[in-house]
């Protein structure tokens, strides 16, 4: 028995999330007392695999082939699938990223496994029993969900789980796939990334704001609260549905779900649906005029003013602060 971990990369770079979810397999793998490898598909420099290796993983499976080179749902799963059967992997484990999400459920099929989506911690192995704790009902409680299948799929909810650095290199060894063509009938033909943005799922700090801003054209302020601490920019449903903010910035039950360390809410009411996708954040900041929005009952801080003061005065500070240090 070994543990396998799937290791997305992005244009051949990964992300904070990768080494998250290597160092959460590195872990479950301790536990079990056994071996971590990696499964890598596209073209990422071998020196960039080597050194996963840091957050525990052993040896890295790479896979180059130029049918791969774009990311297919169904090939990539094979791959997947194919590998975890090479290293006698029971478990697999992958980052509950997009690509994440259409993933785990082939692979499980493949692998006729059980799946635990949206893990937020290390299972509970105790007893015979393998125990994981994994968000509910749009993330708004826990669950804590057994699998008793022999085989187990677990996709990891992004910023859940810390970063570990061993300080070891991994032995990186190519890993020729038998795809089949049936893999390849829907494909992507583009994907076009936003360059100059910081993802929303993987960002630490997302500064996020509703119809309070009153429209489009105030927008720079909280721009400028983002570009100061380093952070994504967000925002809520009825403002991506007026075409104030682009769809992909919209967070909520129906948009993207976030868990970011701190998430500031500028003049967001804080409807049930907008909390669901951001209740996993570890600080909630909420800035409202109305000390009655539902926002600040669930707000580790909370600032009642008007925006319009409040956030160029924030703005200001922060640039202060980091201008101390």
């Amino acid at each position: 028995m070994s543990v396998l971990v799937y290791v997305e990369n992005a244009d051949g770079q990964f992300k904070k999330s990768t080494f998250e979810v290597v160092s959460y397999a590195a872990a479950l793998a301790k536990t079990l007392n056994t071996s971590l490898a990696a499964i890598s598909i596209g073209n990422v420099a071998d020196v960039a695999l080597s050194e996963l290796g840091k957050y525990g993983a052993t040896k890295i499976l790479n896979v180059t082939s130029d049918k791969l080179k774009t990311f297919v749902n169904q090939a990539y799963a094979s791959v997947i699938a194919e590998a975890a059967a090479k290293e006698s992997a029971d478990i697999v484990v992958l980052s509950n990223s997009f690509s994440g999400k259409g993933l785990a459920p082939r692979i499980a099929v493949k692998l006729q496994a059980g799946l635990i989506s949206g893990a937020v911690a290390l299972p509970e192995v105790s007893d015979g029993k393998f125990i994981v704790k994994r968000t509910a009902f749009s993330g708004k409680a826990f669950a804590f969900t057994e699998i008793t299948s022999a085989k187990k799929v677990i996709a990891l909810n992004p910023n859940s789980y810390k970063v570990e650095e061993t300080g070891a290199t991994a032995a990186v060894e190519n890993f020729e796939s038998s795809v089949k063509d049936s893999d390849f009938k829907s494909v992507i033909k583009e994907i076009v990334r936003a360059t100059d943005k910081i993802s929303l799922p993987d960002a630490e700090l997302v500064v996020s704001a509703g119809r309070g801003l009153k429209g489009p054209e105030n927008w720079k302020m909280i721009e400028d609260l983002a570009d100061a601490l380093g952070a994504a920019t967000a925002c809520s449903k009825p403002v991506s549905d007026a075409g104030w903010r682009p769809h992909e910035e919209h967070v909520g039950q129906t948009g993207i779900a976030i868990s970011p360390n701190l998430y500031i809410a500028v003049g967001i009411s804080g409807a049930i649906q907008h909390l669901a996708g951001v209740s996993s954040s570890k600080t909630i900041v909420v800035i409202n005029k109305d000390p009655e929005a539902p926002f600040f009952k669930v707000a580790d801080y909370g600032i009642v003013g008007d925006a319009f003061d409040i956030v160029p005065k924030l703005t200001e500070a922060v640039k202060a602060y980091k201008a101390q240090g």
